[in-house]
Parts: structure tokens; sequence; C-alpha cells
């Protein structure tokens, strides 16, 4: 059983190889928030999670979720995480919300692919060229993951965590998460919009609605960039700075 979150879809391509090679079953995380039932993992079966790393941390709605979930009959134990560059002490964090129900990761990963955070002002979306070398190492890097997480290899630890992790973390990541984790920064440009409700339906917290859309200020923004990456007209925006557009299947579609 394979649970993930993605916003641009790096996250959900390193969870279907994961689910190709194993052969269990794939579950996104918004789908699965309420679910009132413990998981029971059949004999055997693995238990994986995948998530994006933003700013340095585990996302807001995969740290929920965790918190709201039981397992039972947990055999085997991994996590996985993308990012842009490094994902600092992110897996530490996620280690410590796992702990809490008495589960530990088995083997734990970070793959680097291309960059998507168009939030802080020194971060810059990748070149195509740059984003196309990091796709293509992280194609061998998931080969290899494949094959440990088969074999049920245990007390791996292979991570990018950086020059000054507890700084990305807990200092710039802690500022990052606690003031930019909002959806008070989106808005819309009105002319370029064509209201097609595409960010409506992409959004894993239901905080938008209507067309052009409206942000309703529930609480939930998670600030996954699903509403800004995918929006056709590029006509979303975060902030006074204007950046480009990065959606993994784009990408490969240009290949």
């Amino acid at each position: 059983m394979i649970f993930y979150f993605s916003g641009t879809g790096n996250t959900k391509w390193a969870a279907q190889q994961l689910a190709t090679a194993t052969g269990e079953e794939l579950r996104y995380i918004p789908d699965e928030l309420g679910h009132a039932e413990p998981y029971v993992l059949k004999e055997g079966e693995r238990l994986g999670f995948c998530f994006p790393t933003h700013g340095w941390q585990p996302p807001r709605i995969v740290r929920e979720f965790i918190r709201q979930t039981t397992f039972e009959h947990v055999g085997y134990c991994y996590a996985l995480t993308t990012c842009g560059d490094n994902m600092g002490y992110a897996m530490r964090i996620f280690d410590k919300e796992l702990g809490k129900k008495g589960l530990h990761t088995d083997a734990r990963f970070a793959v680097v692919m291309p960059e998507s955070n168009v939030c802080f002002s020194f971060l810059h979306l990748d070149t195509d060229e740059k984003a196309r070398q990091k796709v293509e190492a992280a194609r061998q890097r998931m080969t290899h993951i494949c094959q440990v997480i088969q074999e049920r290899q245990r007390g791996v630890e292979e991570l990018v965590k950086g020059a000054i992790p507890y700084t990305y973390t807990y200092i710039i990541g802690g500022y990052y998460n606690k003031h930019l984790i909002t959806d008070q920064h989106f808005w819309v440009d009105q002319e370029a919009c064509i209201q097609c409700g595409l960010c409506q339906k992409l959004c894993p917290v239901c905080d938008i609605k209507g067309a052009p859309p409206v942000w309703i200020h529930n609480g939930r923004c998670t600030n996954c960039l699903a509403c800004y990456h995918h929006c056709p007209a590029h006509a979303i925006h975060w902030g006074s700075m204007k950046r480009g557009q990065y959606l993994l299947s784009k990408l490969l579609d240009r290949r």
C-alpha cells in the first residue's frame, strides 16, 4: 500500500514507479483524508509514503494524514520525498510523526526532481535542460530504490540533506511553513483566465471555488501550487513575483 501526495506530478511519478515495481496499491492522500477505519495491511504487504518537500518540511496535509490514521500489521515501511535541491531534515520530521503511531521507516529516500517552488524570491524554476537532466538522474535513482524496496532492505537512508539542514528546515523552512503556507498570496488575472475550472477541480483541500477562481480561505491550503502550475492560461499568480510554470507531464511531452 503506497500513499502519496503530489502537486506538479514529480512525486506521483515516483510513486507510480514504486507501484509498478512492487505491484502494490497506490492511494492519493487527499482522497484518504477522513478515512475512519484502520488500514490493515495484507501479509507481506509493504507500507510506503511518497511526498514532496515543502519548505524543507513534509507538507501539512501529509502530516495531518499520519496523525489521523491508524495502520495495522505493518511489517515493512519506507518513505520517499522529492525535492528540487535538498530536503533538509524533512524526513526527520516525518519520522517523528510516524513514531507517534508506533511506526518507523525501514528505508528512507530523497529524489531530486525539477524545481517547482515559486514562493521564495531566491528560488527559480530549472531550465528545460537542467530539468531533463534531473529527471534522467531520477530515473536511475528510482531503479535502485525500487530494488531496495523489493528486497525489503532495512536500515537504508539515502537522503539529500544539504549543507545546513537545521537552518533549512527549522529557520528558513520554519518561517516559510508558518507564514507562507497560505492561500492569501494567490491571485488571478481576470483577463487571462479562461474559466475552465481546472484549478478548483485539482485543489486537494477544496479551497477554490468558481471561475474565475476564488480562494475561500478555509485554512487548509497546503501551498502545493497545483492551481498555479496546472493553469492552462497561466492566469494564476503567487504574490508580486511573476514566474514561469512547471509540470512533469509537459516536460516529458517535450522530449
